[in-house]
Order: C-alpha cells, then sequence, then structure tokens
C-alpha cells in the first residue's frame, strides 16, 4: 500500500536537520500499518535541543485536557508543569495536580473519535494533529545543557509515566502505545532521544504473549529514532477482535525452534504434537490437524501436515518476522478448515515498502548441546528506486537428540531453505513475487528400525517450491479504501525411506487466489469484503497410500464490518464456502459450511475491557477422513473413512477480561465450544496386518477451557528493568452421549518468568509445569507431570544507528526432565529433548 512521504517531524526541522538526519524510512506492514522513523547521528547539544523540543509539546499535548481548549486552561498547565520541572520539592504535588488533570483528560476523551477517525484514514491527519499539539507547545524551552535540573527533572517525569501516558492514548478510541525515553539528560545516559507512536483503531489490539513491555520491546533507548505507526486503512477482514496473540521481536528470537509448533508452543492455549525435531504442528485449545490452518502471510503453507503428525511443516520458523495466533473458530477469514484456529508466519518475502536506508538484513548463527547441531540464517533487504528486492536462507543441521539417560535414534534433522522475491512501488501501490524453495530430510523416532536385524530406520525427505504474488491498491474505486491481492502456486512432495528404500510418496500441487477489499467509513460502518478460491490436488503412492488421490475445490465469499458506539465497539461476519472432493474411483462429495461471527469491545474505563466473541463455524470434512482406507503406521492404526459424513459445526462463546495499569498488565478468558457431528476416530475393536482397525466416525463433543495472564512492571531504575510474568491454561474436551474424553487433549499448564534488562544485557529464567495426564480416551496411555526449567542470556556488543548485534546463550528443560506430551501420537516412544544449551549470534545491519 503506498501511502505519501513520511512527514513526521520532531520539532521543527529546517534542511540542515533533514540533512543532518541518519534514516528516514516509511514502512508499510500488514493490515495497513505505517511506520516512519528518523534518526541523527549529531549528538551536540543543539540537536538533542532540537529533539527535546518536539518531544515536549506532544508530551503535554496528550496529557492536556481536550474537552476545554481555553488559552487561560493552557496557561494553567504550563505554569504546573513549569513548577514541577523547576523545584523538585514540588514534585510530588505537580504530580497530585496532574493526575486530577488526567482523570480529567480521560473523561473527555470520549470526544475524540472524530480525531481517532481521521488518524485511522490518513497519515496526513496524524502529521496534523501532531502539528495543532506543537503549537499549544509550552513556552520555555528545555536547557541547552544536558546537566541541568530541568533535564533530569523532565527526564524523570516522562520515564515514571509511561503507562499513565499509555492510558491517556487508549482511553478512547485509539489502541495505542506510547512511549517516551528522554535519553539527552544524564539519567539515561545516552546520546538521543526516542519517540515512538503505535496507533491503530480500537478492537485490533494484538496480545503481544509472553513479550516485554512496550518501552523494553521496541527497545527505543537503542537508536536514536522516532518511530510512527498509525493504521491508515479501514480494518481489514482479517482484524476481528478475536482472541489472538503475536510473537515477535525478543521475544520471538528467544523461542526459535526447528519445528513451528515447538516454536509457538509457550503460548497460553497453544500446545504442539512433538513427533521429534523434524514434525510438530501447532495445536490450539485441543484442536489439530485439519481443523487449524498453517498459514505464510495469509495463505496456505501447501503441505500434508494436517493428514498426519509425522508430516511436517514446510515453513521455517527462523525466517519468521512475526508470528500471529487466532484461537477459536476463524473460518471467517480463512475458510472452513480453521474451525479451531489460524497460525500465521509472516516472512516478509514480498517487500510491501523500500527500505529507508537502501538496504538492511539480519543474520543468526548457533550450535546447540542436544544434538550437537548448528544453524545458520540470513535475511537481506535492498531497494532503489520503485525496486525493492529481499533474499533469505537458512541451513540446520542436527544429530540425534538426547533424552534424559540415553539419545534417542532416527531424530536427526537436515533442513536447507531459501527465498528470493521483490515489488514494484509507487504511489498506486505495490505489486511482487516471491519464489522459495524448502528442503526437508528427517528421521522418524517411532520407527528407528534394528539395523542389527536388518530393520532399516525410515526416514522422510520433503521439498517444496512455493511460488508467490501479491500486490495491493491505494484507492482503486469511489468507496474502496485499499484492494489487497494475492495468488500462490504450491508444488510439494514427500517420500518415506525405509533406509535408502523409497516407501510411500506423498504428493501436494496447490493453488490459491484471494481478494480483499477495505472499504471507507459509510454511516459509520467501516468494512472488508472478498472471496477466496483453492484448488487441491492430493495424492499418496506406495505401500502406506491409505488416502486415494483425490482432488479439491472450494471457493469461499466472506463479509466483515465493525463500528465504534462511544464504549463499545461491534463487530459482525459472515462467510459461505462451496467446497467439492472427487476422489479417484471414488464417488464424489460436495459441502457448503456456513461461518458467522459477533464481537463486543466494552471499554469499562481506560485500564479495564471487556470482550465476547460468540461464533458458528462449519468445517467440511478432510481427505483422509472421507476417503482413508489402509494401514496409517504414524497413528499405529488401520484406518477407514467415511464417504457419509456430514459438515462439523461448531458454536463458541467466549468472554475475556483485559486490565492495562501502570504496574499491571492481565489478560484471562473464558471460553465453551459445543460441537455438532464432531468428527474423530473410533477404535472398532479388530484388527488388520496386526494393526487396530478405526473408523473415522461423528459424534458430538464439548469443549470448555479457560485461559489467563498477567505481566507485572516490578522496577524499572539504575538497576534495569524488571518483569515477572505468571500464566496458565486449561482445557477439557468429551465426546456426547457417553462416548468419553476425547483423544490427545493437552494437559493443564501453569507458568512463571522473570525478566531483566539493561541498556546492553538481557536475561530471564522461567518454569513450565505440566499436569499429569489421566482423563484418557479408548486405548490412549495415561501421561505423567513434568516442569521445564529454561533461561536466556543475550549481552549486545555492538549498537549503532546503523546495526546492532549481540551474543546469547540459551537453557531449555535444564533439570534435565523426562517430558512426554499428551498431544503427540508416539508420546511413550519418542519424549520431548533433555537438557540443552544453545549458544550464537545475531545480528540486524
Amino acid at each position: 500500500m503506498h501511502m505519501p512521504p513520511c512527514q513526521a517531524q520532531v520539532g521543527h526541522m529546517g534542511k540542515g536537520d533533514k540533512a543532518a538526519a541518519h534514516s528516514h524510512e516509511q514502512r508499510v506492514q500488514m493490515g495497513g500499518i505505517i511506520q516512519c522513523k528518523l534518526g541523527s547521528d549529531h549528538h551536540q547539544d543543539n540537536s538533542r535541543n532540537e529533539i527535546a523540543e518536539g518531544i515536549r509539546p506532544a508530551m503535554a499535548s496528550i496529557a492536556q485536557p481536550q474537552a476545554d481548549r481555553s488559552e487561560q486552561r493552557g496557561k494553567n498547565h504550563e505554569s504546573a508543569f513549569e513548577a514541577m520541572v523547576g523545584q523538585k520539592s514540588e514534585s510530588d504535588d505537580w504530580q497530585d495536580r496532574n493526575q486530577q488533570r488526567q482523570q480529567g483528560a480521560m473523561q473527555r476523551t470520549q470526544e475524540r473519535s472524530s480525531c481517532s477517525e481521521s488518524i485511522g484514514k490518513d497519515s496526513p491527519a496524524l502529521v496534523q494533529l501532531r502539528r495543532l499539539h506543537a503549537q499549544r507547545a509550552l513556552s520555555e524551552p528545555i536547557p541547552g545543557a544536558a546537566s541541568s535540573f530541568r533535564a533530569k527533572a523532565l527526564c524523570y517525569f516522562i520515564t515514571s509515566h509511561l503507562a499513565t501516558l499509555n492510558r491517556l492514548m487508549t482511553s478512547r478510541s485509539l489502541s495505542a502505545s506510547l512511549n517516551f525515553v528522554l535519553l539527552v539528560c544524564p539519567i539515561a545516559n545516552v546520546p538521543a532521544a526516542g519517540l515512538s507512536i503505535h496507533a491503530q483503531p480500537p478492537g485490533q489490539d494484538r496480545e503481544q504473549t509472553g513479550s516485554l513491555p512496550d518501552i523494553d520491546r521496541n527497545e527505543t533507548t537503542r537508536l536514536p529514532t522516532v518511530d510512527v505507526k498509525a493504521s491508515t486503512a479501514a480494518p481489514a477482514v482479517n482484524a476481528l477482535a478475536a482472541p489472538t496473540s503475536v510473537l515477535d521481536g525478543i521475544s520471538l528470537d528467544e523461542v526459535r525452534a526447528s519445528t513451528l509448533g515447538q516454536t509457538v508452543a509457550n503460548i497460553p492455549g497453544v500446545q504442539t504434537t512433538a513427533f521429534g525435531q523434524g514434525a510438530g504442528r501447532p495445536v490450539i485449545r485441543g484442536l489439530d490437524g485439519p481443523r487449524v490452518a498453517v498459514l505464510a502471510d495469509g495463505m496456505g503453507s501447501g503441505d500434508v501436515s494436517a493428514v498426519s503428525q509425522d508430516h511436517g511443516v514446510s515453513i521455517e520458523p527462523f525466517l519468521a518476522d512475526r508470528i500471529e495466533i487466532l484461537k477459536g473458530p476463524a473460518a471467517l477469514l480463512h475458510g472452513s478448515g480453521a474451525i479451531g484456529g489460524v497460525v500465521n508466519v509472516i516472512d516478509g518475502r514480498i517487500p510491501e515498502q523500500l527500505p529507508g536506508s537502501g538496504s538492511s538484513g539480519r543474520v543468526q548463527a548457533g550450535l546447540d548441546s542436544v544434538s550437537s547441531g548448528n544453524t545458520g540464517a540470513f535475511r537481506f533487504d535492498a531497494g532503489s528506486g520503485h525496486l525493492a528486492f529481499h533474499a533469505d536462507g537458512l541451513r540446520r543441521d542436527d544429530h540425534d537428540y538426547t533424552i534424559p539417560g540415553a539419545i534417542l535414534p532416527n531424530s536427526a534433522v537436515q533442513t536447507s531453505t531459501g527465498a528470493l522475491g521483490g515489488s514494484w512501488i509507487d504511489d498506486w501501490g505495490y505489486a511482487g513475487l516471491a519464489v522459495s524453495r524448502y528442503l526437508n530430510d528427517y528421521g522418524n523416532p517411532a520407527e528407528p528400525g534394528h539395523p542389527a536385524q536388518g530393520e532399516p530406520a525410515v526416514h522422510l525427505r520433503m521439498q517444496q517450491t512455493r511460488v508467490e504474488a501479491r500486490g495491493a491498491l491505494t484507492a482503486p474505486l469511489p468507496g474502496l479504501q485499499r484492494l489487497e491481492w494475492n495468488l500462490g502456486h504450491v508444488d510439494y512432495q514427500h517420500t518415506e525411506y525405509e533406509g535408502e528404500l523409497a516407501g510411500t510418496l506423498f504428493t501436494n500441487r496447490s493453488r490459491e487466489a484471494r481478494l480483499v477489499a477495505n472499504t471507507q467509513p459509510w454511516a459509520n460502518w467501516l468494512g472488508a469484503f472478498g472471496l477466496q478460491f483453492k484448488q487441491r490436488e492430493l495424492a499418496a503412492i506406495g505401500e502406506e497410500s491409505f488416502i486415494p488421490s483425490t482432488r479439491t475445490h472450494a471457493l469461499g465469499l466472506f463479509i466483515s464490518a465493525r463500528r465504534d458506539l462511544g464504549a463499545v465497539t461491534t463487530e459482525f461476519g459472515a462467510r459461505i464456502d462451496s467446497q467439492s472432493s472427487r476422489p479417484h474411483g471414488l464417488i464424489e462429495r460436495s459441502f457448503d459450511p456456513l461461518n458467522l461471527s459477533a464481537s463486543l469491545v466494552w471499554r469499562l474505563d481506560p485500564v479495564w475491557h471487556l470482550t465476547l466473541n460468540l461464533d458458528r463455524a462449519q468445517r467440511a470434512p478432510a481427505e483422509e477422513e472421507l476417503f482413508a482406507h489402509g494401514p496409517h503406521q504414524a497413528s499405529f492404526s488401520w484406518e477407514i473413512g467415511d464417504p457419509a459424513l456430514v459438515v462439523e459445526t461448531a458454536n463458541q462463546a467466549e468472554v475475556g477480561l483485559h486490565y492495562h495499569g501502570n504496574r499491571l498488565e492481565a489478560k484471562a478468558s473464558l471460553y465453551v465450544n459445543r460441537y455438532d457431528d464432531f468428527i474423530h476416530l473410533v477404535d472398532a475393536g479388530a484388527f488388520e496386518e496386526g494393526l487396530p482397525v478405526r473408523h473415522w466416525t461423528q459424534r458430538d463433543a464439548l469443549f470448555r477451557g479457560g485461559e489467563v495472564e498477567a505481566t507485572w512492571h516490578l522496577a524499572s531504575n539504575a538497576s534495569g528493568h524488571f518483569d515477572l510474568r505468571l500464566w496458565g491454561d486449561l482445557v477439557r474436551a468429551t465426546l456426547g452421549n457417553g462416548g468419553g474424553n476425547v483423544p490427545r487433549i493437552p494437559t493443564g499448564r501453569l507458568g512463571s518468568e522473570l525478566r531483566w534488562h539493561d541498556d546492553d544485557w538481557r536475561a530471564s529464567i522461567g518454569v513450565t509445569r505440566y499436569f499429569s495426564h489421566d482423563r484418557i480416551a479408548i486405548n490412549e496411555t495415561p501421561t505423567a507431570g513434568f516442569t521445564l526449567l529454561s533461561a536466556h542470556l543475550a549481552w549486545s556488543f555492538l549498537n549503532t544507528d546503523r546495526q546492532s548485534w549481540e551474543v546469547f546463550v540459551d537453557g531449555s528443560n535444564l533439570g534435565n526432565r523426562l517430558a512426554r506430551l499428551s498431544t503427540s501420537l508416539v508420546k511413550d516412544e519418542v519424549p520431548l529433548p533433555g537438557r540443552n544449551f544453545s549458544v550464537g549470534v545475531r545480528g540486524i545491519f
């Protein structure tokens, strides 16, 4: 999406100041987010004064009441501020008066809807807003000497009132984080100033699960930049007020693993299937397989990981910029297969903006002890004129990993992947193309063989070629604000080898197209609509070809709308799909799943808000559920499908409560999901070729559970920043009419993590307790409880305006506990890795 050149200014910048700026970057991210960066390499007193003078008006304008803009009131506020800055003995009284003034501002922020809408429409409106704030700036300039007491007092005020300022920004219809760090004073002991404003429409809150607070996560203390992010488009269809978690930045760096499932496994409500180091798919609230959609930049992964747990996901988490997890029925957004949730990996392989400094990149290299393995990855982005270019790559070589007291045979992994992409970016929008290649060779530790007896081990060789085109048009037609389109083609195959003898071959060729239009505001409604087409040709050839060759077509139409009613925001959506599956030699089946969604966000006050989500989602049966017939070693069963299966319907209600205060940020949610015609495997009580015969069948089911997470900002002083995170989750699932428990349901967990960081160091220690799982299904074994201890340590040894480098040491399962996940089909044969230390270096340039 094209936007005008970044016009965010720090104070009043003349030509000379602009020439002194080191970088000027405009970046448009998915979802219509704009980021503009301004930085300076000049740390003389005069440039410090200019930066400080630019921050001061914005801070004053935010703290000032909005309803009464009389000149006398402004003078009173200025006098109060002067008293605080000039007299240390009066600081406490000034803070009391400031708190009263802030409370008044919170009440009057109900009148800010026009301001919020203008920011949501166009970034120049944000610039104009800041200019209006600047006109109301305080009259007395900040002294030039960094050692002056007023500069120190101002720095103390800003750093000690970040959360209060943040509440002022979020009290009405801006979901925002405002981070001020005044670095011109000796308290901060760094040479520049940073200001970061993140604004987006209500109802689009991204829950930063497990991440640092905003001031820590954005690390504005490190680089002399000014970042402004504001939503410039109507809410896209993927911006519904659903329970969402996001991993990015430091939080993502510290949890990257060889599988996508393991990478997201510490998010409340999310676990992994765990099939060794080579395969692990996310499990969301007890649901996995075809009920959880795994996406790459909003498009299907194109692999066959949903068919069986031993099939790996063809998305590399080490190359991800951000991972978004949408819990609960998400079929409205991504088709009927996403009835359990969505994991969307954003990799940026198709650039949407030009790098502001001409080029940028990142590298990472590391070693681990548990498998004597090594991983190296890189990314490079460059641009000139209207053309932007992207390249990335990764190589992983992990040997058999250790478990307590032994080495798990046939658990080695070798992965190679890379991509090239480019875009043309202009005033009308952008258009780009990317080509990627993914190769993965990993052992199946559940089938290690018996080499001494001449029985070879089983391993899988996977390869995938992915071609994707994507673009966006800005205001293409009257009434439309943005039009986004995606086209993708994936050619995938993997072969299961017994030694060097090829066994079963799985192939999957898929094509996908998606078109989404965001509308201009109409009668106080913001909306989006679109269509999506998918075609898939799945085949399995060989000894375990338990699925016939099947061609599946699906076409979906969807629409969503949102309206802000003061303290309440409502959202509605609907989607209808038409899907048909034609197996070779069998009768074609067709389905028309219908999906409806309604959401409510009630901002009770500036720090509390309540959410309510009601969903009715339907899923068409997957190919293996309809047409399977044959041996499936991964599930240790002879599977028999049922072509007469009907659509599966989920009716879910969820209520959530969120608190965002000065010292505490917390959220809790409870949900109930009633399934009509839930599809599952049932033991038939017979055996075929030594395998138990199991039929795919349907029965009503009930899922209920809850999640909680809280982060305390314990301290922020000369010793660093301290935060404590506590979290937990629980899900219970039973089949109706006395059918017993649903198999492979995640066990309940409780976790805690203590974090600390200063300018150059970062450290954390965490403990997660997995409780025992004894509410098991027929032919399922119980799982013992265990406790995992982890730790992280990183040292930044080089930080400049152009680059940042750090060395790190990560530890997992430090207690070397024998850990088995209840979600894994092979938990008894394949436990989690034992004690592991990873060391490495990562850099951003």
